[in-house]
């Protein structure tokens, strides 16, 4: 047998099931390096949980040496691979820049925010991808009510208490729902201020929000959302945020100083930066059992991969659920490859989806049974936390919200965060 050397690249859904999975190669004397800008996999659909204080940041990530000890854990940044030659240049977090060879490249690097080329976004608007901005959007918000109750003009006032969320998919309703219910809950704390003085405002380009769920399931969470006051915007876009003003397409034009952008993502640029053969879309075309096509001994899967979906007769959708299914069967794969075994084609029907409108409220749609409100809350919880990997990480997410049941919501916010050399940068100059 030749030992072959399995390069993996990116550690989200995909790419870490796709890792762990391939421990039964390491144990026939294969070697497999895992390459990722982070030294841990973050649980996405938690990080609206996460912004809210519900969830402990930690709680919301996974160390990749301690699910992935039969692998060599390089941190850093595939930044070009070059197959003929098998080779991967990686920036690693000093700036240097490393070539790890390979014989079997695995591709699942992901997507990242997709950013439209408007007015003023790249310089005011805040993403929701990642954990780090997940916290930075809880201090963010918490801070603004701090703004807002010491403001002595009322358009600063006015301003500070405007929040703007752009994308009415999953993370934009999540998030959403979630800092709102935070938000009032720090408001009923301070005399000063009241729920009323908030302005929140959804905007989607669409003329329904949750296109992943039914029609039904969207308008009532459109209506549960318009309830508590959230001005929910339909077939409307951004036009511009300059000057810390929102233009929107309908008209209206107001003071902002939160704008948070979740309006979809778009598959890494790896693919397309290295030469690799991509779709119109920039995603990785692969066969049904996940090989790049026309290349040799190279697969993909996850959101960078237009994978083909034989329940719909199309490509999968970017989800958690279809990538991290799509990672296991691409290492079963890979393993029978190197193995002599029998490769066999992805298969997976989704089982529908769940969304958190806040606490307690939610809409979900599972095996075809539509939920509404508290229900559909439970079911949404209940399902990602037996997806979340660890025994370990489940226990502490189930810790974090039996506490958030029995006691007031912690509305801390660490401002300091944000630039942490301040304090001792001033006292250096005292």
């Amino acid at each position: 047998m030749t030992e072959r050397r399995i390069l993996v690249v990116g550690a989200g859904f995909a790419g870490l099931h796709a890792a762990m999975g391939l421990k039964e190669a390491v144990t026939a004397g294969h070697h497999v390096t895992v390459a990722n800008a982070e030294s841990f996999f973050q649980y996405q659909p938690f990080l609206p949980e996460v912004a809210s204080g519900t969830i402990d940041p930690r709680a919301a990530v996974v160390p990749l040496r301690g699910v992935l000890r039969h692998c060599r854990l390089l941190v850093g940044e595939v930044t070009r691979i070059d197959h003929d030659a098998r080779r991967a240049l990686v920036r690693i977090a000093t700036g240097e820049e490393r070539t790890v060879a390979y014989d079997v490249l695995v591709l699942t690097p992901g997507s990242r925010s997709r950013v439209l080329p408007i007015p003023g976004l790249a310089e005011h608007g805040i993403g929701f991808k990642t954990v780090q901005e997940a916290i930075y959007l809880r201090n963010h918000v918490l801070s603004q009510l701090d703004v807002a109750a010491s403001a002595e003009d009322p358009d600063r006032r006015r301003a500070a208490l405007t929040f703007v969320f752009v994308g009415g998919g999953y993370a934009g309703v999540e998030a959403l729902g979630e800092l709102e219910d935070l938000a009032r809950d720090a408001i009923a704390n301070d005399p000063g201020l009241r729920s009323s003085d908030m302005r929140w405002v959804l905007v989607d380009a669409a003329d329904r929000i949750l296109p992943e769920l039914s029609e039904d399931l969207g308008s009532y969470a459109a209506d549960r959302l318009r309830d508590r006051g959230v001005e929910v915007l339909l077939s409307t876009r951004l036009e511009s945020a300059e000057d810390g003003v929102v233009r929107l397409s309908d008209g209206q034009a107001f003071p902002a100083e939160t704008l948070v952008w979740t309006a979809g993502v778009k598959p890494s640029p790896l693919a397309r930066n290295s030469g690799l053969p991509v779709d119109e879309q920039g995603r990785v075309p692969v066969d049904a059992f996940l090989r790049i096509e026309g290349l040799d001994d190279a697969w993909a899967a996850g959101d960078a991969a237009a994978v083909p979906d034989a329940s719909s007769g199309s490509v999968a959708p970017p989800t958690a659920q279809h990538g991290l299914r799509e990672g296991r069967r691409l290492a079963a794969n890979v393993t029978a490859v190197l193995e002599g075994g029998e490769v066999r084609p992805f298969a997976y029907t989704s089982i529908g989806g769940v969304c958190s409108l806040g606490r307690y409220k939610g809409v979900a749609i599972v095996k075809g049974v539509r939920l509404r409100g508290f229900a559909a809350w439970v079911v949404h919880r209940s399902y990602h936390l037996l997806a979340m990997p660890t025994w370990t990480r489940r226990v502490k997410i189930a810790m974090d919200w039996t506490v958030a049941l029995l006691f007031p919501r912690d509305l801390a916010q660490l401002g300091s965060l944000r630039s942490p050399r301040e304090p001792f940068e001033r006292a250096a100059g005292d």
